[in-house]
């Protein structure tokens, strides 16, 4: 029986399987490299494409917008809307104007229809610098202290002047003298609410007659040092309202008669 020959060598047998195997796995590694940057590359090529066909269609939309805007423009002629917008700017400037405008006129009115026959106004100064505080200064004279006492009772009800003050009382052979400084509603001043009716009607007032047989009575007006009336003469509390003359009353008996 023949005799086995065992051969000995130092290569591992398996040595050209584990090659394979490690080319197998690089070259597996490598395809699906390749296969995510195609993918990508694809990916970006149609993301490119998408782009710039979006970009046409937003060019040809904002053309198109434009150009029904420039129509639309055209349609309502450009000239008219510049002179309507010229004239409601100038009427909305005309109307801040009349709104912040004062009518002095309606002062001189309120005073032609409620100052007395016995009062005489010399000299009027209106200071109206600031529309909200105008205020008026007026000198005059009258026929008696109760003329100005009725006058400025007059004033404070009507409401166009408001805390009348009656200051420089004197008493002369002439007249009473007298200054009178008042404050003024602006809102019965606005030429606004003047032209909108909104002012009110004044009445027509009467006069205060003198008598010149009679002092006046004594008031808080009235100078010290007045003379008190003869012995002959009854006295105003004697006499009844009716044989009173309009000097010897009071504002209160005035307005009731």
């Amino acid at each position: 029986m023949p005799e086995q020959q065992s051969s000995t060598s130092f290569i591992p047998r398996d040595g050209g399987q584990t090659n394979r195997i490690r080319r197998a796995e690089t070259g597996g590694l490598l395809e699906l490299m390749i296969l995510v940057s195609i993918v990508l590359f694809v990916a970006s090529g149609a993301l490119g494409i998408g782009m710039f066909l979006y970009r046409q269609y937003l060019q040809a939309s904002t053309a198109s917008k434009v150009d029904q805007l420039e129509r639309a423009t055209a349609a309502f002629e450009p000239t008219l809307i510049k002179e309507l917008t010229r004239l409601d700017d100038r009427m909305r400037a005309a109307s801040d104007i009349l709104e912040r405008h004062i009518a002095p006129s309606a002062l001189f009115g309120m005073l032609e229809k409620t100052t007395l026959q016995t009062i005489t106004f010399r000299s009027l100064t209106l200071d109206a610098a600031d529309p909200q505080k105008m205020s008026v200064k007026m000198e005059g004279a009258a026929n008696s202290v109760n003329s100005i006492a009725h006058q400025a009772d007059l004033f404070s009800k009507i409401g166009m002047i408001n805390n009348p003050i009656f200051s420089d009382i004197d008493r002369q052979s002439d007249g009473v003298y007298f200054t009178l400084s008042a404050l003024l509603n602006p809102g019965m001043l606005s030429y606004a609410a003047l032209q909108r009716g909104l002012a009110p009607e004044l009445p027509q007032v009467g006069s205060v007659p003198p008598s010149p047989s009679q002092q006046p009575p004594a008031s808080p007006f009235e100078a010290p040092g007045t003379t008190e009336p003869s012995p002959d003469e009854p006295s105003p509390d004697d006499l009844s309202p009716d044989e009173l003359s309009p000097d010897e009353l009071s504002p209160d008996e005035m307005f009731l008669e």
